[in-house]
């Protein structure tokens, strides 16, 4: 029996993707072992989001030929789809497989089996219009499931290389969706999650007359027998409107866990990034989030030292932050990426600057979290039970609560859904419930 080793880098659709590879080779009898170990084949799933993400995706990739120089060693996802003549070049991969193509996965194995010559599967993802069919078999986490509904952006911020690693935006048919959700219930699954490049533009391009979106495939997963929780991926700020709001606030099994993508909380950077929003309208997203879920959270996404960003826009940033209390902060430095608009502009920021903001940013990041948090305890919480961790010496029961807070708590089995009292915050933002 061959073993098959998988390393994931970047996003939750990259988590499913990878998922549903593991599924097909398992279904064609290989092991699949962890990538610390010596395998015949290995699958390093790429990232091409940050230069960072780029020479992880080298990093990996001349890890496997380390560590196996007979191994076959593939590169797949974004970059690989982006950076194919710069893998060719390096001799670092057998199999090059692009996004839009991982269901070739196994067969692309086959045809190297029989040739030991290089495998490409890369198409232009730009001109395809359909979604990738992708179907979730099994997972090892046996709690909670990503699931990919969406592929692709049109949205082509100024600072970003992902429309051109992911193509246009394309939807998931809802009916096939529907379809792996009662799938996954029935193995024991009671959380989903659904993600997508854009999720926010689930459902845009389907050619169904009364076009489904991301509400109703919601709606229609609250009904299915098993499911107990539905939480959402990254979404943009267009989205949210009374409209959307309001039936999910009346959903139970909806988990109020938001993360509204910011980036800046100037207008001018945010103009320069080509974000189709304002601060303020920004702003008025998170006050009706909060008009209909009692204590939502809120998270987001930063990113410091933007060219052009003056001191005065960074304040702008700082004190915006700040008035929308995020639950959850990520903070980026940015990072330059060959081929996008932002690359050519003036007024680049330098690097030590971009770290003193980030910094900044980062103290401000950790007193909302303390903040958002102070509220929990004395107060019950629902929790679905997950691994077991090691806190101050002791064995401990890892869960989240709806709004996606860390939790532990003492002798209950994992995929349980249970309640407590939150008792106290830890130093390291977690929650001990009794």
């Amino acid at each position: 029996m061959k073993k098959a080793a998988f390393h994931t880098l970047g996003c939750k659709v990259n988590t499913y993707e990878t998922e549903v590879m593991k599924s097909q080779l398992k279904e064609h009898g290989y092991e699949i072992v962890p990538f610390s170990d010596t395998a015949d084949v290995y699958i390093i799933n790429t990232c091409t989001v940050t230069n960072i993400a780029d020479q992880k995706s080298r990093q990996m990739l001349h890890k496997a030929r380390k560590k196996n120089p007979q191994a076959v060693i593939a590169a797949v996802g974004c970059y690989a789809q982006t950076f194919k003549e710069e893998l060719i070049r390096d001799h670092t991969a057998d199999l090059i497989i692009g996004n839009n193509q991982k269901n070739r996965l196994y067969e692309l194995l086959e045809e190297y089996d029989a040739s030991h010559t290089l495998q490409e599967a890369v198409c232009d993802v730009r001109q395809e219009k359909d979604y990738e069919p992708m179907f979730l078999t099994s997972t090892e986490d046996r709690t909670r499931a990503f699931l990919k509904i969406q592929d692709g952006c049109n949205q082509f911020c100024s600072y970003c290389l992902i429309p051109y690693a992911r193509g246009r935006a394309r939807s998931r048919a809802v009916d096939d969706v529907i379809a792996e959700i009662r799938t996954l219930a029935e193995k024991g699954f009671q959380e989903v999650v659904l993600t997508g490049i854009h999720l926010s533009s689930y459902g845009m391009d389907l050619n169904d007359e009364k076009k489904p979106l991301l509400k109703e495939v919601i709606l229609a997963a609250a009904e299915i027998e098993g499911i107990r929780r539905i939480r959402l991926g990254s979404l943009e700020p267009n989205v949210i409107t009374e409209d959307f709001i309001v039936p999910l606030s009346q959903c139970d099994k909806f988990c109020p866990h938001f993360h509204l993508s910011l980036q800046s909380g100037s207008d001018a950077t945010l103009k320069r990034m080509n974000r189709h929003y304002t601060a303020s309208e920004y702003y008025s997203k998170c006050e009706l989030i909060r008009r209909y879920f009692e204590h939502p959270a809120i998270t987001t996404d930063v990113i410091a030292g933007f060219p052009g960003e003056t001191e005065e826009e960074f304040e702008e940033t700082c004190a915006f932050v700040e008035k929308a209390g995020f639950a959850e902060m990520h903070v980026f430095k940015y990072s330059r990426r060959k081929g996008t608009r932002a690359d050519a502009m003036d007024e680049q920021i330098p690097d030590q600057v971009k770290t003193q903001r980030s910094h900044r940013l980062l103290e401000i990041a950790s007193r909302m979290q303390q903040d958002y948090l102070s509220w929990y305890p004395g107060r019950q919480v629902e929790i679905l039970t997950e691994d077991e961790i090691l806190y101050q010496g002791e064995t401990w029961r890892c869960g989240h609560t709806k709004e996606y807070v860390k939790c532990i708590v003492k002798g209950c089995e994992s995929n349980r859904i249970i309640t407590g009292e939150a008792c106290k915050v830890t130093e390291n933002h977690m929650l001990i419930v009794h």
